[in-house]
């Protein structure tokens, strides 16, 4: 009798063990879909565009090389550099321009010129046609080099990331953060982005398939991405907090108590 109890206990906790999982499969999986999905979505266009307190850098050249470095700050060696993959050994740094409040940066020869609002590529052809006034045949190179992204929460290695590329998605920012803990909200990250001067919030939700098509897919300078803890995660730090302490004084005192026992035995 005693065993048929057993096998019944265990039977109904395989049950709930089984019916536990599928619950939970529903907060942790990312993309969820019941059956196989061959459908598309289309990803709205994306660009980044020049915000006040960007740096920007700014390299031009032309058929007569000579010509052009009046236009160029001088590029200085940085020696051995720790970069995301590796290092690089005997790299040049280019000097930054930064946008100022009013939106400009200060060119050499060129002065004043008004960035604000405009995507990389359109600063190189605002520039180019301005060179093309003092250079034969100019090329202008653009790149943002203070892009990063913050990731806060509950994730294995939040931090700041400084991102290589222009299109970066949130989902590569958390696996440069080692993805999520398993006590993670997948269903509720915020994204906080600087909008007009103001602080946006965005939320998103991880386990729907059309995340590609959330505003916030692919991240802009200065996103902050914050992954809350679930309620479960909430309640065993609060719970450890306020008992932590008196738990491991109750189990030193016990095992004390035990070993004073045992050696007067």
């Amino acid at each position: 009798m005693k065993i048929k109890h057993v096998f019944q206990f265990l039977y109904a906790l395989l049950i709930i063990i089984i019916l536990s999982s599928c619950g939970l499969r529903k907060n942790i999986v990312y993309f969820q879909t019941d059956e196989l999905d061959t459908s598309s979505y289309a990803i709205s266009d994306f660009s980044i565009k020049l915000q006040v307190d960007d740096i920007v850098t700014v390299m031009v050249s032309s058929d007569d090389i000579e010509s052009a470095k009046p236009f160029n700050f001088p590029v200085r060696e940085i020696g051995i550099q720790p970069m995301m993959n590796g290092y690089l050994d005997g790299m040049t740094m280019l000097m930054g321009y930064l946008i100022d409040e009013n939106g400009n940066i200060n060119l050499p020869g060129l002065g004043e010129v008004h960035v604000l609002g405009l995507t990389r590529v359109e600063l190189s052809r605002k520039l180019k046609s301005l060179y093309e006034e003092y250079l034969r045949n100019p090329v202008v190179n653009v790149s943002i080099v203070n892009f990063r992204v913050s990731i806060l929460g509950d994730v294995k290695k939040p931090g700041t990331f400084n991102i290589p590329n222009e299109k970066f998605t949130i989902l590569q920012a958390i696996a440069l953060a080692g993805d999520l803990m398993i006590t993670a909200k997948r269903k509720n990250i915020v994204v906080l982005r600087q909008e007009n001067g103001k602080t946006k919030e965005y939320r998103v939700d991880l386990t729907r398939k059309d995340i590609i098509n959330s505003p916030v897919f692919y991240l802009k300078q200065n996103d902050v991405i914050y992954v809350e803890p679930n309620i479960t995660a909430r309640t065993q730090a609060a719970l450890w907090r306020t008992t932590g302490g008196l738990v491991l004084s109750v189990a030193s005192f016990a095992i004390t108590t035990f070993l004073l026992i045992s050696n007067s035995n």
